[in-house]
């Protein structure tokens, strides 16, 4: 059993709740014991009672009554990535400073892990990213493993916080571009449909995916959620295909392949949501645009916006397409800095 002690909150561990903070400190106190200390008035904060909900920031001081002692902790797992997957993941910053990292995620490498996927995603690779800072950095949004593009990591729990609540607030901006079949009709336009998430088969649930849901029957639809994306035709090839620029005003699962797919135009590559792997001429209903066109997801998150949480200074960057996408804008006569980096700018 320990003694009384007092505790200083670190700098980087500041705005989060008390018992939250408490849990990381002792892993031995449980919800029930938390409670019970704030109830008896044992946990103060600057000499304060406090509640278990108390918000807790950088400097105060944390009173903390006789707690039993933590059973032996067991040593902690730290994978080393292999060197090809640790040069791969560091060749993939896009920048990065004391606080932050940008990463522009490879096709095809899941942003976290899932069963039998091993090591090999982002937060499995997060250490071949400390560049000598003490802890790994956290992921702070996720992109489909088939997506490609920018994907932000924090170095502290702080800043992770700070720029969840950024993208929870919708103060953070993102726009994606995909190149779809056909060309959707107005050339601008904001998808209002629900989703709802669909059971797939099997054991592991293979093949779950996000079902649309008319924007009036959503609020009578269980399990329903509302999402908002706004697109825009950049160029187009004829009526065979054209490059889209999409904002997810919400951040709902699968949201922009749902959404473009329920259009009538499926992102190009998308096996789940484009129906069959039919070749689209223009005139079918199908992801896949054949030729020379590469069959994977053709589905990029090209920009983002966010006030940095620690200088407050406004970050924009972009992402440099992957190989696949840049082989098919150049066969379809498609350039990059042709297009305003936002097209929505100046919209009606």
């Amino acid at each position: 059993m320990s003694g009384v002690q007092t505790l200083r909150v670190g700098d980087d561990e500041g705005d989060q709740r008390l018992d939250r903070w408490l849990k990381k400190k002792f892993p031995q106190l449980n919800q029930i014991a938390i409670e019970k200390m704030c109830r008896k008035g044992e946990l103060r904060v600057d000499g304060a009672r406090a509640k278990p909900a108390t918000r807790i920031e950088a400097g105060q001081d944390i009173r903390i009554p006789p707690l039993p002692d933590a059973a032996p902790a067991p040593p902690p797992r730290t994978a080393t990535p292999r060197d090809g997957d640790a040069q791969m993941i560091q060749a993939a910053v896009l920048w990065k400073d004391e606080h932050i990292i940008a990463l522009n995620k490879p096709a095809g490498l899941p942003s976290q892990g899932g069963s039998g996927q091993g090591d090999r995603h982002v937060d499995g690779l997060s250490a071949a990213l400390m560049f000598g800072y003490k802890d790994k950095p956290k992921l702070v949004h996720r992109l489909d493993k088939d997506t490609s593009g920018i994907l932000l990591l924090a170095r502290t729990d702080r800043v992770a916080r700070r720029l969840s609540e950024a993208f929870r607030a919708r103060t953070t901006r993102k726009i994606y571009w995909a190149a779809v079949a056909g060309v959707p009709s107005p050339r601008m336009g904001t998808v209002r449909y629900g989703l709802i998430k669909a059971p797939g088969h099997g054991r592991g649930g293979e093949g779950e995916k996000m079902m649309a849901i008319h924007p009036a029957k959503v609020d009578q639809t269980e399990g329903a959620k509302r999402a908002t994306t706004d697109y825009a035709v950049l160029d187009s090839l004829g009526t065979r295909v054209s490059w889209c620029a999409l904002v997810p005003v919400t951040g709902r699962t699968h949201q922009l392949r749902a959404h473009m797919a329920e259009l009538g135009h499926p992102i190009s590559g998308d096996g789940k949501y484009g129906g069959s792997g039919q070749e689209n001429l223009g005139d079918g209903w199908g992801a896949q645009l054949g030729g020379e066109i590469s069959r994977k997801l053709h589905l990029h998150a090209r920009q983002i916006s966010f006030d940095h949480p620690v200088t407050g200074k406004r970050i924009t960057l972009t992402a440099p397409l992957p190989e696949h996408m840049a082989r098919t804008w150049k066969t379809l006569g498609w350039h990059e800095n042709d297009v305003p980096a936002d097209p929505f700018e100046d919209a009606p």
